[in-house]
């Protein structure tokens, strides 16, 4: 949601810079994202919305189902703080806006290969090495096996999109045929 994006920038940029002033960036990353699986769970999105309940305790309950304890106690302050200002829901947004800050200081940068055929290890490292040389720049790369491609390779980096899969080498076929 764009609106989600709007909200969260503030808190992941403040969060980021402390996180890195504290020289906690990667430890706080894995925090981050273990939080924004916890609020996106429909039980904990559903406890987080109650207007009758107190932000103390909407913190406290989610603070308790992480997997680390204790938590940071700079980490622990920054969920209040969402709490506080109703912006608990925003944390997967938080998260995914503050690996991308992580991802720009070491200049990598996002990508998704989507593969209709799920690669191996050594596969993906080959394309992904192509697709640095190619970009000049690290990738972070995650694959997702999508079986509507057919076959071939579809890649998001940022805004950007190399699709050379069968089903968008079929689209631009039909689109040249009908145009």
């Amino acid at each position: 949601m764009a609106e989600f994006a709007t909200i969260a920038r503030p808190y992941a940029k403040a969060l980021f810079e402390l996180a890195q002033e504290k020289n906690q960036l990667e430890s706080w990353l894995g925090e981050l994202k273990t939080l924004a699986a916890v609020v996106s769970q429909a039980k904990v999105a559903a406890f987080i919305e109650e207007p009758e309940t107190g932000y103390v305790h909407k913190a406290d309950g989610v603070l308790s189902l992480l997997d680390t304890q204790p938590v940071d106690p700079m980490l622990k302050n920054f969920v209040y703080t969402l709490a506080e200002n109703k912006r608990l829901a925003v944390l997967p947004e938080i998260y995914t806006q503050y690996q991308d800050f992580t991802l720009s200081r070491n200049n990598t940068k996002k990508a998704i290969v989507y593969s209709a055929y799920p690669l191996n290890e050594g596969q993906l490292g080959k394309l992904v090495g192509e697709l640095e040389a190619r970009f000049a720049t690290k990738l972070d790369a995650q694959l997702r096996v999508e079986q509507d491609l057919i076959g071939g390779v579809k890649v998001e980096i940022g805004d950007q999109v190399l699709d050379l899969s069968v089903q968008g080498r079929l689209r631009s076929l039909y689109a040249a045929m009908t145009n």
